[in-house]
């Protein structure tokens, strides 16, 4: 049974930093894609970031950019997302998912899900 384990959110002040971890198991890390998503009250779910299996190749939505930093550790079967300068607008609960993709940005490439973890930032 594959689990995704997110942890690592909080209310943290505008400008601020935290780190969110994924913990996975049940499949072969080093096989998928890892995936970042959010999803503000009211609105869809979207991409944040993304890194393949290797670690060697990361993609960003633009809002993020210079900001947030996605990492994998494939001997210890997690993915980070390191989010510094967090602004009001990075208010969400965020997603951790799996991608058998080699890069996946949309939420029907992602074949497992995390239950998420809320990040709120307060101006």
């Amino acid at each position: 049974q594959v689990q995704l384990v997110e942890s690592g959110g909080g209310l943290v002040q505008a400008g601020g930093s935290l780190r969110l971890s994924c913990a996975a198991s049940g499949l072969t890390f080093s096989r998928y894609a890892m995936v970042w998503f959010r999803q503000a009250p009211g609105k869809e779910r979207e991409f944040v970031a993304v890194i393949n299996w290797s670690g060697g190749r990361t993609v960003y939505v633009d809002s993020v950019k210079g900001r947030f930093t996605i990492s994998r550790d494939n001997a210890k079967n997690t993915v980070h997302l390191q989010m510094n300068s967090l602004k009001p607008e990075d208010t969400a609960v965020y997603y951790c998912a799996a991608s058998r993709m080699t890069i996946a940005t949309k939420p029907d490439e992602c074949d497992y899900w995390g239950r998420g973890t809320q990040v709120a930032v307060s101006s």
